[in-house]
């Protein structure tokens, strides 16, 4: 059971590793919208106020990034390296410019382009960092650069002994 919720998405049929990136991106959104619920009525704090009310707590955010770090740390261990930042940042994101745009001032009288910008580029590099922690601690990540990478060796004082071999292109050993 283990493997089949920890083991590698590449190697998981095509139905599961669809169906479990549906629920990871459908995650990713309940998460935003329970942590940052929606008030579309934008009404005044009291009246003759300018401030409207908004219903971003200082918990709801702390708690939509706990969710959100945690859901990139799991497919940063299962999946490719883009895919969290498609399933866990692109959700909230897209909701987060909904939201903005929903708002009846005009884009050009509020500071919201800005504030959805530097959201989505902290979310996007929170993603991408908690990814490649996690892909640090994967058993086998299918990325093998054995025979890619060679090292050059010099001519000159030292020998010239090479760290990794390459490998040969005449096997028989015939010049």
């Amino acid at each position: 059971m283990t493997e089949k919720l920890l083991g590698l998405l590449s190697k998981r049929p095509w139905t599961e590793r669809w169906l479990t990136r549906l629920l990871g991106a459908a995650l990713s959104s309940a998460a935003y919208l329970l942590c940052l619920p929606w008030d579309l009525r934008n009404r005044p704090e009291s009246p003759g106020s300018t401030t409207g009310t908004t219903p971003v707590s200082v918990l709801g955010v702390a708690a939509l990034a706990v969710i959100l770090l945690l859901l990139a740390l799991y497919f940063g261990h299962r999946d490719a390296l883009a895919w969290p930042l498609l399933l866990v940042a692109a959700p909230p994101a897209t909701l987060m410019y909904l939201s903005f745009r929903t708002n009846p001032e005009p884009p050009d009288a509020s500071l919201w382009p800005l504030t959805w910008a530097f959201s989505m580029l902290v979310m996007a590099a929170g993603v991408l960092v908690a990814t490649s922690v996690a892909r640090q601690f994967r058993e086998d990540t299918g990325d093998s650069t054995d025979g890619l990478v060679f090292s050059h060796s010099s001519s000159g004082a030292g020998g010239g002994s090479s760290a990794v071999r390459r490998p040969s292109l005449n096997p028989g050993g015939r010049s």
